[in-house]
């Protein structure tokens, strides 16, 4: 379980799945809108969104206000190395380098997911 902040008007850059795991995000403030397959999906306090392992999504926070989020992982299989390594990549100089990023993932079960060009 992990609590997460994401700031207004942020998104997440690759949409992915999961293999091995399922995700229940519980809104606690503000809104964040979920892209879960073919459907957009609100999420704001009290919210809750079921996430079975293999369907993409991707999240964003269209708001003026930042969200806060809990995230529930069954079974716990994605731990805080993810989001350390994630974090070394996306705070480095310059602008996040997706390749890496994507990397970081796949090491630790999620399958990114780049749009159709």
């Amino acid at each position: 379980m992990f609590e997460f902040f994401v700031p207004a008007q942020a998104r997440v850059p690759v949409a992915h799945s999961h293999e091995t795991f399922d995700e229940t995000v519980y809104g606690l403030s503000g809104v964040l809108t979920w892209m879960l397959d073919d459907r957009h999906v609100r999420v704001g306090p009290g919210d809750v969104l079921f996430i079975p392992r293999g369907h993409v999504h991707h999240f964003a926070n269209h708001d003026t206000e930042g969200a806060r989020e809990l995230s529930v992982i069954t079974p716990g299989l994605l731990g805080p190395e993810y989001f350390h390594e994630i974090a070394e990549v996306v705070n480095a100089d310059g602008p996040p380098n997706v390749e890496r990023i994507m990397a970081v993932m796949r090491r630790h079960g999620l399958r990114p997911v780049l749009p159709a060009t």
